[in-house]
């Protein structure tokens, strides 16, 4: 590892340079690290670079970055034939298909090209590390590092750390991408991270309220006189309502079938409909945005879950408030975090509101709405 200017950098792998891996090497290429990254298609290698100098060229026309800037992010990524290619990495960050058996069999393969003590990061959203890391020879040196789409632009980054990894390796991944100017948050192997565990109920009780009789037009111009950026159906025609729903049978099956994680018939309906969202040109709210209108009622119900899914997480893990409302404002762009919206309202009515859900629940989401014992300790 080279010295510059006093800061060391490093040799950067990138496996998978779709328009997330390839936005992860950029971010360290801009930062000054030598990036060698691959991708099993040769179509994607080849067109890395052009696609890379592209999304650069218009930062440059923003006057977002300097022409010097641009040249020397692009001559810090060399792509590489294959895997092969990267044996002299430090940390090699994978960004492949969503699935335990492609990331497992990715590992196993970079373990016999890498130094021990190379670090090995899965960007993976929704697996477990641990499980990525299971039959490895050296455990201890697997982590997740999970950035947010557009990784250039997003500021977040979730630091996973499974129980084996060793302090070393989870340091060093951290100093990397803090140093490339990330927020780097620092949390345990479990469903859903942070960010995608405790937004579920932005969408689920949105989903509930839905299937209550009150329209998607209604829910989302509360969210949106709240100070929201987008409601929570149109940020399921954003992203796409089978991916939603494929994040939220994930998490109901790793959280054990706990109703908080139902998987509500709305959302199937609609995938199985073929109504995605922007991607088909229909979905909940494709096409029209609400006008903000006021409606506490609506508002609280959503923040009032969003609260005791965060107080659920605390109190499984050493995350503070503060972290959790830092990573729920910039991985989703949220105006306020879960326990500021807690501060906002009082702790007495979230829980009123909370019981009150839990008295009135259906049978099929009874303990649904039953408030964390931490959501006290919050107040």
């Amino acid at each position: 590892m080279a010295q510059q200017g006093g800061f060391r950098m490093a040799v950067i792998g990138v496996v998978g340079l779709g328009t997330m891996g390839l936005g992860i090497a950029q971010i360290y290429a801009a930062a000054g690290h030598r990036v060698l990254a691959t991708d099993g298609q040769a179509a994607a290698r080849e067109t890395a670079l052009a696609r890379m100098a592209e999304g650069l060229a218009r930062r440059v026309a923003a006057g977002k970055l300097t022409e010097g800037g641009r040249e020397a992010t692009l001559a810090n990524l060399h792509v590489q034939d294959s895997t092969a290619g990267l044996a002299p990495c430090d940390m090699v960050v994978e960004a492949i298909v969503e699935t335990l058996e492609a990331k497992q069999a990715l590992f196993r393969d970079l373990e016999t090209l890498l130094r021990p003590d190379a670090v090995l990061a899965t960007n993976t959203s929704a697996l477990s590390v641990t499980q990525i890391a299971k039959g490895l020879g050296h455990p201890g040196r697997v982590l997740g590092l999970h950035f947010f789409n557009p990784a250039p632009a997003m500021k977040l980054v979730e630091l996973v750390t499974p129980p084996r990894v060793t302090d070393q390796a989870a340091a060093f991944a951290k100093s990397l991408t803090e140093a490339a100017g990330k927020i780097v948050i620092a949390c345990a192997d479990r469903p859903g991270f942070i960010v995608n565990r405790c937004a579920r109920p932005f969408y689920g009780e949105a989903l509930a309220l839905l299937e209550e009789g009150h329209s998607a037009a209604e829910i989302d111009a509360a969210m949106l006189h709240a100070g929201y950026r987008l409601g929570p159906f149109s940020l399921i025609d954003l992203v796409g309502a089978d991916i939603n729903l494929a994040a939220t049978r994930s998490l109901f099956e790793a959280m054990g079938h706990h109703p908080r994680y139902h998987v509500f018939e709305s959302l199937v309906a609609q995938v199985a409909a073929g109504r995605l969202g922007v991607k088909t040109g229909s979905g909940f709210l494709v096409g029209a945005r609400p006008t903000p209108q006021q409606n506490d009622a609506i508002v609280l119900r959503i923040e009032a879950t969003l609260v005791n899914e965060a107080a659920s997480l605390l109190a499984e893990s050493s995350l503070t408030p503060e972290a959790v409302d830092t990573a729920l404002r910039l991985g989703l762009n949220f105006p306020r975090g879960p326990f500021e919206s807690m501060r906002q309202w009082g702790v007495e009515a979230i829980g009123q509101t909370l019981a009150r859900l839990e008295a009135q629940a259906p049978a099929h989401l009874r303990g649904r709405y039953v408030a964390s014992p931490c959501l006290a300790s919050e107040a």
